[in-house]
């Protein structure tokens, strides 16, 4: 089946919003703070939670690009390792207190969908079609999270029914769709994360889940 086509020829670099790279640092930013955090609550050192951050920031990123085929982008931009290194510093600073409730679950919500929306729309500057375009959001935007909760001993988030893939499959998903039909990429990106970070916020406002297999049995 031949891969659908673009509404117009575009380099693989204007398939990116003018807002990529700051969808790309807000989502590193957020999930890199997060794994700094589950090592800084299981009492680890100062190099623990760097590496957390780590390997919880650039994670799917890393996967997406060996993927796709393009340069694996913290090994040749500084900002993303420092992003990391830097959130994993603020963490150790900061009282424990900051980082109670779920705080950290609404930073997370705007993270997944800003790093759905750039997956997805750096797949698409990569020449990848479609469907597997949107798939590529979805592995940015999870993938470091569930690299975190192995490493950490939790249940990974693929595991848990609450409404967290989801929202990034919507964010990505509706990302491709846009730009299919000729929407601004500026705006394709604004209303697509928009749209993953309502359904997230909605799950975590309201305990949204997906039904279980046999639930209904």
């Amino acid at each position: 089946m031949l891969p659908v086509p673009l509404p117009v020829e575009i380099l693989p670099a204007q398939l990116l919003p003018v807002a990529a790279p700051w969808f790309d640092l807000a989502g590193l930013a957020v999930f890199a703070a997060s794994g700094a955090l589950a090592a800084a609550k299981r009492g680890q050192t100062f190099v623990t939670l760097v590496f957390f951050g780590l390997i919880t920031g650039v994670g799917g990123g890393t996967v997406r690009d060996l993927l796709i085929g393009a340069p694996v982008f913290w090994v040749h931009d500084a900002r993303a390792a420092s992003v990391c290194l830097s959130m994993a510093l603020l963490i150790w600073v900061t009282p424990e207190r900051w980082w109670k409730g779920e705080a950290l679950g609404w930073f997370d919500a705007v993270g997944l969908a800003a790093y759905a929306v750039y997956g997805a729309a750096k797949a698409l500057g990569y020449g990848v079609p479609p469907v597997p375009a949107a798939l590529m959001g979805v592995m940015t935007a999870c993938v470091g999270g569930i690299i975190r909760d192995v490493l950490a001993g939790e249940p990974s988030i693929l595991m848990r029914p609450e409404l967290y893939v989801t929202a990034a499959a919507l964010a990505s998903a509706s990302y491709v769709c846009l730009v299919l039909l000729g929407t601004p990429l500026s705006w394709a990106a604004v209303i697509a994360a928009s749209a993953g970070f309502t359904l997230r916020a909605a799950a975590i406002r309201f305990h949204l889940a997906l039904p279980a297999y046999g639930g209904r049995r």
